[in-house]
């Protein structure tokens, strides 16, 4: 551990109904942090034992009831961020938001805590910019259209200013976007991998947290089946996964025909896309943040 601290946050609710990586998402952490804070929401099924299975000193398991009344936009899960984030040890200098469908791979363990190292003390780097890789349906694809955004802050500095914003996809220090440093890590994000069946039954449980009474009704009894052939672009994916999810992986009980090949992006959205593919940047892009 470099002499930096660093403490791991987290939330989690209904992880075993909803499937969630959560296990895989802290354990690929763990290296990196000197503690990891994991606040249980009011689950209904046995999420505190799944965490508390993971039998690692440094998890601090803390409880908490979600407000359902704060649905507009995915609000709660902005509230119990900021919760677990107040609960990280005050002696941290770097804060390590992991979400419960979000790895790192261990061959970016030491690129992240050089880079905690390294601004450490340059009080005006709010946080850390890490690049994003969304899987796609199985664990062979990635979606790579404009609307999976492509990096996001996950490391923020331990300043209560901080807080989480709007659905807790990223941070705003009061109302002013993080200034940020972009780092050689990325996050894997699988969200978006899983049988048909358990996909519709996790959005109809969530989903919740983003529609009102009579959209949610409406969504839920739209099928029992996610249709995941209805996507904009996707590509195949070369490089290995993370070793925590290895077995997850192997134990894949589907199979899904995707075509990388078939594309339904717009004439500008794809002069814009293979712009990206040549250079890296992403032009017209909202980011919740400001590099420097």
């Amino acid at each position: 551990m470099a002499d930096v601290q660093i403490s791991g946050f987290t939330i989690i609710r209904n992880a075993i109904i909803n499937d969630y990586p959560v296990v895989e998402a802290i354990t690929s952490i763990l290296p990196v942090v000197d503690e990891m804070i994991v606040l249980v929401g009011d689950s209904e099924d046995d999420t505190e034992a799944l965490i508390r299975g993971i039998n690692n000193a440094k998890i601090r398991i803390h409880h908490s009831v979600w407000d359902k009344s704060l649905r507009k936009g995915g609000a709660v899960l902005a509230a119990e961020t900021n919760k677990a984030f107040q609960l990280i040890d005050p002696q941290s200098t770097w804060a390590f938001y992991i979400q419960a469908d979000e790895v790192v791979h261990e061959k970016y363990h030491q690129s992240i805590l050089d880079a905690a190292e390294k601004y450490k003390d340059a009080s005006r780097v709010d946080g850390l910019l890490f690049k994003y890789l969304h899987f796609y349906g199985m664990y062979a694809y990635v979606a790579d259209s404009r609307k999976w955004y492509s990096h996001e802050v996950r490391i923020i500095r331990n300043n209560k200013e901080i807080k989480s914003y709007r659905d807790a996809q990223g941070f705003r220090k009061n109302t002013d976007k993080l200034l940020v440093k972009a780092i050689d890590a990325y996050i894997y994000h699988y969200g978006w991998v899983k049988n048909p069946f358990q996909m519709k039954k996790k959005l109809n449980n969530v989903s919740m947290y983003w529609r009102t009474d009579e959209e949610w009704k409406q969504y839920i009894s739209s099928g029992d089946v996610f249709d995941f052939s209805d996507f904009d672009s996707i590509e195949k994916f070369t490089g290995s996964h993370p070793a925590v999810m290895l077995n997850r992986i192997r134990e894949q009980n589907w199979n899904l025909e995707l075509n990388p090949s078939q594309k339904r992006l717009s004439v500008k959205n794809k002069l814009l896309q293979l712009f990206e593919k040549k250079t890296g940047i992403r032009l017209f892009d909202f980011r919740n943040y400001k590099t420097l």
